[in-house]
C-alpha cells in the first residue's frame, strides 16, 4: 500500500480498477487494523453495526451525525485503510447532506454512502422501507458532490439505492434511479441494494454508467467473487463481516460455557493455536502501542515519573504469527 497516497485518492483508484475491491465491514477500529494487516485495502463503517454493538439498538436512524462522525474519526486514527463510512440518509435534506459531507471529509473518511430512503430510515435489508422521489434524491447527491468538491475532489460519494423491495419498488425502477444518480448528480459509485438474481446483477452492472456495487438479496447460492469481477462490478461489500462472525462465536461459547463449564473453554484453546494464520488476540494489534508508550515515557518523563516495567508483574502477550 502506498502510504503517501491519500485515502480518498486510493479509494477512488481501487474502485475504478478492473480488479474487484473487497470491502469488509463492521464497527471496530481494531477490526479495521486487522483488515489492514490481512492485506485488504478498505473497510466499511456500518451504521447498523455501530448502532447494534455500541447501543444494542436497531438500524432505524436513531443515531445521529455526530455519533457516526466520532466513530469515523476513531477508525481513521487507528489504521491506514480506506474508510468507507455510512451516512444513512444524510441526516436530513440537501442542506444537511451538504454539511454532513464536509464533516466526513474532515473526519478522514475516504468516502461515504447516502441512502435514498425516507427519514427515519430502516435497515436496507429489512421491511418497511420507503424511498424519496428521484428529484429529491438527485438534489441531495448533488449537494454532497458540491460539498466534497470544496474540500477534496477525490472523496468518493456513493448513492445507495434501496428501492428494490421498498414500497412501490422494482428492479427496473431502481436501475433507472441509479442511472439518474450518475448522469444527473454525477455520483462516483452506485450501491444497488437487494438485487434478487445474479442475472439482474449483471444487467445492473452493464446498464449503470459508472462504478457499481450491487448487493445480492436472492436465494442462495449467490454470485461468486469471480462472477462479480467478470460482470465488471467495482466492489463487493460485506457490511457486517467482522462483527457477525464474532457474534456467533460469542453466542456459541456462552451457551457452551453455561452447559459444560470449563470444558468449553479448554476445547477452544486448541483451534486458536492451530489455525493456518496462528492465534490472534487483541494484543497482536494493540501491543505495538504499548512499546510506543514506553518510548515516549523514556523521552519525556522525569526519573521519578518513570514506571518500573522490569520488576513489576504483568502477563506477556503470545508471540505474533
Amino acid at each position: 500500500m502506498n502510504q503517501t497516497e491519500r485515502p480518498t485518492t486510493r479509494f477512488r483508484r481501487l474502485l475504478n480498477d478492473p480488479k474487484l475491491l473487497l470491502i469488509p465491514g463492521g464497527f471496530s477500529p481494531l477490526a479495521a487494523r486487522m483488515v489492514e494487516a490481512a492485506g485488504l485495502h478498505s473497510f466499511f463503517l456500518a451504521g447498523s453495526q455501530t448502532s447494534a454493538y455500541l447501543y444494542a439498538l436497531p438500524d432505524v436512524g436513531i443515531m445521529g451525525r455526530e455519533e457516526m462522525l466520532a466513530a469515523t474519526r476513531r477508525m481513521t486514527a487507528a489504521s491506514n485503510v480506506c474508510v468507507f463510512a455510512d451516512a444513512d440518509t444524510g441526516f436530513g435534506n440537501a442542506l444537511n447532506v451538504y454539511e454532513a459531507t464536509k464533516a466526513y471529509v474532515r473526519a478522514g473518511a475516504a468516502g461515504l454512502h447516502i441512502e435514498d430512503q425516507e427519514s427515519p430510515k430502516r435497515s436496507g435489508t429489512t421491511s418497511g422501507r420507503r424511498c424519496i422521489s428521484v428529484s429529491e434524491a438527485v438534489g441531495k447527491y448533488r449537494a454532497a458532490i458540491a460539498a466534497r468538491d470544496e474540500l477534496d475532489p477525490d472523496f468518493v460519494v456513493c448513492a445507495r439505492c434501496d428501492l428494490i423491495g421498498a414500497e412501490g419498488g422494482s428492479f427496473e425502477a431502481a436501475v433507472e434511479r441509479c442511472i439518474a444518480y450518475v448522469e444527473e448528480a454525477h455520483v462516483d459509485l452506485i450501491w444497488l441494494n437487494n438485487v434478487h438474481s445474479i442475472d439482474e446483477m449483471a444487467i445492473a452492472a452493464a446498464r449503470i454508467p459508472g462504478p457499481v456495487m450491487p448487493t445480492y438479496g436472492g436465494p442462495q447460492p449467490g454470485p461468486t467473487l469471480q462472477q462479480l469481477e467478470d460482470m465488471g462490478v467495482a466492489a463487493a461489500i460485506f457490511p457486517a463481516m467482522t462483527s457477525s462472525l464474532g457474534l456467533q462465536a460469542t453466542w456459541d461459547l456462552l451457551n457452551d460455557l453455561a452447559e459444560r463449564g470449563q470444558a468449553a473453554l479448554d476445547e477452544r484453546r486448541v483451534p486458536q493455536s492451530e489455525g493456518k494464520w496462528g492465534r490472534v488476540r487483541f494484543d497482536t494489534f494493540v501491543n505495538p502501542g504499548h512499546e510506543r508508550v514506553k518510548e515516549i515515557e523514556a523521552l519525556f518523563l522525569t526519573d521519578a515519573q518513570k514506571r518500573d516495567y522490569d520488576s513489576t508483574f504483568g502477563f506477556s502477550a503470545p508471540p505474533s504469527t
